[in-house]
């Protein structure tokens, strides 16, 4: 039997309520919310099909344009995109358009339709560095345009970040599986348990294939220097990472305090209370109406119990406790927890990979970072989530594809 932490938070909808929410669409011409995709995706589209209760079409229109569409149906922060542009926030609210992919998406798993098809083969050959989703995103798009794929993980199973990081309550092991399975079955060659710069050498991949593409991601903890040392602290994605793996069987403290204020950190923050924590503090410099997490993510940590202060920024740390001042008031507090997670960004180590960047900057503007060495996910430029991941890896496809003499 399942645990609160692996269980699906939202059970989503079913036939008949699906319908329901589709009739609210007001079938706009030339709709704001298709404009609004990062990814391409034309939700205008495929919730027209559901409407009319042409399930296949829906998740036609979806997969088409994204081949992660049942996960960006679960963590994409529609508030942000397509949502905030739909007509029907001037009357009540936007249609859920992230609910009625996830319905699209799961039929289509249920059914087992095969919609991507692999191209005619062009002869040659792209070696991807890491199976996040750019890399999977742009492995499918290289597929399907007829180029042979390998893809180079340093983890003994596909997904990157997906798989990994994300809390099961919000992305299920089997929705990963399904979406690296239809990359595979596509063609895509996945190399396990092999890391570019020490397994294998940049230098080796860029003579054996046409292009390579580095999809490795953004994935060393950034520690604050006022934390380094304390051992009460852990970084907010190393401490997701062994709850995930763990299916949350993890030592349970009795109190915890989580610093920062985007989706990590509600995700670690919801995770403890899932995992039985009873008092989890969540403290972010940014104030509420500035936060960087997005709404769904805020309001579930609120549902779970999480605690929220805003406007705190740490100043000083002496074991267990945590002394705050406040970015525009005169106000301190200090709190004192069993353990203390910080989800305060991470950066890029690209030892072995031949590029140079800092933390949160582009290697390159263009995809190309030289010679037939091209990026894509978080170190190419664009904001840091996996719709975006999903849309830099359509467009490093279609730079290799150009580079390379395609149409």
């Amino acid at each position: 039997m399942k645990n609160a932490y692996e269980k699906e938070l939202n059970s989503g909808y079913t036939g008949i309520t699906v319908m329901a929410e589709a009739e609210r669409c007001l079938l706009c011409h030339e709709a704001p919310c298709s404009a609004s995709c990062p990814a391409g995706t034309d939700p205008a589209r495929f919730i027209r099909s559901i409407r009319f209760r042409n399930f296949k079409g829906a998740a036609e229109t979806i997969r088409s344009n994204n081949a992660l569409g049942a996960v960006c149906a679960r963590v994409c922060p529609t508030e942000r995109y397509c949502e905030e542009a739909c007509s029907r926030c001037g009357i009540d609210k936007p249609i859920d358009i992230g609910g009625l992919q996830r319905f699209a998406t799961d039929f289509e798993s249920k059914t087992g339709m095969k919609i991507l098809e692999k191209g005619e083969a062009n002869g040659k050959k792209i070696a991807v560095i890491g199976s996040g989703p750019s890399g999977l995103q742009a492995a499918a798009s290289l597929l399907q345009k007829g180029y042979a794929v390998d893809i180079y993980e340093k983890d003994g199973k596909a997904g990157g970040f997906l798989r990994y990081a994300l809390p099961k309550y919000r992305l299920p092991e089997e929705v990963v599986d399904g979406e690296v399975n239809r990359i595979a079955e596509l063609g895509a060659n996945f190399i396990f348990c092999r890391e570019v710069g020490s397994d294998v050498k940049m230098d080796e991949l860029k003579v054996s294939y046409d292009v390579v593409l580095v999809a490795c991601g953004v994935e060393t903890p950034v520690v604050p220097e006022l934390f380094k040392g304390c051992s009460h602290a852990v970084h907010a994605l190393d401490f997701l990472r062994e709850v995930r793996q763990g299916n949350g069987a993890a030592e349970v403290p009795g109190s915890a305090l989580v610093i920062g204020g985007g989706d990590t950190a509600m995700d670690a923050a919801t995770t403890l209370k899932l995992m039985g924590v009873p008092t989890v503090i969540n403290v972010t410099r940014k104030q509420l109406s500035d936060f960087r997490a997005s709404k769904a993510e805020l309001e579930t940590a609120r549902k779970a119990g999480v605690t929220i202060i805003d406007g705190y920024s740490p100043t000083a740390v002496d074991g267990k406790k945590v002394s705050f001042k406040h970015r525009s008031i005169d106000s301190e507090l200090t709190i004192e927890a069993d353990m203390i997670v910080l989800a305060t960004g991470q950066k890029l180590e690209p030892e072995g990979l031949g590029l140079d960047a800092d933390k949160n900057e582009a290697v390159c503007t263009d995809y190309c970072a030289g010679g037939n060495v091209f990026v894509t996910g978080d170190i190419a430029p664009g904001e840091k989530t996996v719709v975006y991941a999903v849309r830099k890896g359509k467009e490093a496809a279609d730079a290799i594809d150009s580079f390379l003499g395609g149409k």
